[in-house]
């Protein structure tokens, strides 16, 4: 007799994990690629760009005033003779931050206000919608620009929480129709028949139910903010001398755009490539976390 070897059937490969099959489709996506790889590139240049020249932000080269990018000044000097590569980072990296700071204060209080609104609903949701649409009506540059000035003392703080009290009523009313479609799901109401509180329910049921959306919208909020800043700081509003962000960087260089094209385009440029950086980091999110998408079938 002859023995018939049975060979044995292969292991059933487990299935991926959305966070990897997430992270699949984004990184299959090259201009989104692209779009991370600039951002990593422009974060360490605002965070170890000043520790690889030895010029401050701040020092005053008397020697060499408006003098052109070389050896010495690599991206050139101002008009009075500071460092625009050591000014240009660190208006970078001012602008970096309050964008981010910007995104999570207004993507937290879209998530808080709208989940509470549309979860709760009866007067919580018509009080909580009425604030909503009252600030949505209010200029909100222009009240930036006239209140500003008067916590100027609060430092770059105040500008960020100002910022962000008016980023955030757009994104609310999307949780918040999201949430009224989720708490009726089978999972919420379980979870509401077996005792479990109500805030607890937003934060662990109707939360992460809407969390690409809320990762989608900060990553978009972080470019939106760095624009509004630096539009607030090009017209003196925003980041109050002596420090400096990539507005008064744009506002101090204008007049000199043509005779001294360094001390304008640097920081336009970097401002540019940010914002465009952004968008597609945005658009390969919104194409990862949502498989219907047109990019995430490519």
């Amino acid at each position: 007799m002859t023995a018939t070897l049975v060979e044995a059937p292969p292991e059933a490969t487990p299935p991926a994990g959305r966070a990897t099959v997430v992270l699949r489709r984004f990184l299959g996506n090259r201009s989104a690629l692209v779009g991370a790889v600039v951002l990593v590139l422009l974060f360490l240049l605002a965070f170890l760009g000043p520790y690889v020249t030895h010029w401050s932000y701040s020092h005053i080269d008397y020697t060499a005033l408006r003098a052109a990018p070389g050896a010495d000044h690599w991206w050139g000097t101002n008009r009075i003779g500071q460092d625009v590569f050591a000014q240009t980072v660190r208006g970078l990296q001012k602008s970096l931050i309050i964008g981010l700071l910007v995104a999570v204060v207004s993507t937290g209080l879209a998530s808080l206000v709208g989940a509470c609104a549309g979860y709760f609903g009866g007067w919580a949701d018509r009080a909580l919608m009425f604030l909503t649409d009252l600030l949505l009506v209010f200029p909100s540059f222009l009240i930036i620009a006239i209140v500003s000035p008067r916590f100027q003392n609060s430092g770059w703080f105040a500008l960020v929480a100002l910022l962000g009290l008016f980023a955030w009523m757009v994104t609310a009313r999307v949780v918040r129709s999201m949430t009224l479609s989720l708490k009726e799901r089978e999972f919420v109401k379980a979870a509401r028949y077996t005792g479990v509180g109500p805030f607890r329910i937003i934060w662990r049921h109707i939360l992460p139910n809407v969390a690409s959306f809320l990762i989608i919208d900060a990553t978009i909020q972080v470019g939106a903010a760095v624009m509004s800043e630096t539009a607030l700081s090009y017209f003196g509003f925003g980041v109050q001398p002596p420090d400096v962000s990539l507005g008064t960087l744009m506002a101090s260089g204008t007049g000199a755009a043509v005779t001294y094209p360094w001390m304008f385009f640097f920081a336009a440029g970097l401002l540019v490539v940010f914002v465009l950086a952004v968008n597609l980091v945005g658009d390969g999110l919104r194409d990862a976390l949502d498989p219907t998408s047109k990019g995430a079938s490519r």
